[in-house]
């Protein structure tokens, strides 16, 4: 038998959904990684070939978004998760504002 806290969310995701949440998340991450070089790649043929500081943002926030994303697998935490998936979608953003 086993006890809930009484003020747990009885409708949380359990550590495996979030670990496949997690995984899932690494693919975004690599895809966005594609986004931000093809970002960049744009930018240094169109503009003036020097990548600003958003851009080197860009690639740190998918850098970081791959370092949450294995620590989410390793422990799965929806704080570890969301932070995964939004620092993921930042790095292409970023990119973009250069």
């Amino acid at each position: 038998m086993t006890t809930q806290h009484p003020t747990a969310d009885p409708y949380a995701p359990g550590p495996t959904a979030l670990r496949v949440f997690a995984g899932v998340g690494l693919l975004l991450v690599a895809a966005c990684v594609v986004a931000t070089m093809m970002v960049t790649l744009g930018d240094a043929i169109s503009g003036d070939g020097v990548g600003g500081g958003f851009v080197t943002a860009g690639f740190w926030a998918v850098g970081l978004a791959a370092a949450v994303g294995v620590g989410a697998l390793v422990v799965p935490r929806r704080v570890l998760v969301t932070a995964q998936y939004a620092l993921a979608l930042m790095g292409p953003v970023l990119a973009l504002m250069d």
